[in-house]
């Protein structure tokens, strides 16, 4: 009587090791595996719509959690005046941009998005936040040292938010042309 439960125990545990043994590794979740071996192992892995969808931006206002997991979206933007509700606090704000990931999460790659931001003078969608003035602004001072702070306000704030990804303060340089007659 006692070899029957021995020998269904090891065989169970023979069942588990094997089939340990035969799962497939995946690369592209391992952070042990060189960096291009893990982008060309998620590579093979993605179907054309899947890759469509990574290459995609949408505004915020369009976003949904099930539409970042039906689509595939590899990206949201909350332009100028986008925010997800009016006065919304920073709490309003993480709970928001978690919502998305959640649903670019439950893909079957579960490939995280990229949330950015305007913030073309501070995290200026964001309700009381500081705001600063524009790049023509920071630029006619001539000092980089007060463009830096700035800048590194604004990457607080936005970060305070739940927001990893602004988009600005940048550099636009201009052109004149000047034609004489």
């Amino acid at each position: 009587m006692a070899r029957t439960p021995i020998f269904l125990m090891g065989l169970l545990l023979s069942c588990f090791f094997i089939a340990i043994a035969e799962a497939e590794h995946i690369r592209y979740k391992d952070p042990k595996q060189p960096l291009n071996t893990r982008i060309k192992d998620l590579l093979s892995r993605m179907t054309l719509e899947e890759k469509i969808g990574q290459m995609v931006q949408i505004d915020r206002s369009v976003a949904s959690s099930e539409v970042m997991k039906k689509y595939f979206i590899g990206s949201i933007l909350s332009g100028g005046g986008s925010v997800p509700a009016q006065r919304a606090s920073p709490e309003a704000w993480i709970n928001m941009v978690n919502d998305f990931q959640k649903g670019s999460l439950s893909t079957r790659l579960g490939i995280p998005m990229i949330y950015g931001i305007d913030a073309v003078h501070g995290h200026n969608n964001v309700y009381k936040a500081t705001i600063f003035p524009h790049n023509i602004g920071l630029g006619a001072t001539r000092d980089p040292v007060l463009v830096k702070r700035i800048g590194a306000a604004t990457a607080l704030e936005a970060r305070a938010t739940g927001i990893p990804y602004v988009f600005a303060p940048c550099i636009a340089v201009t052109k004149i042309n000047c034609t004489s007659d």
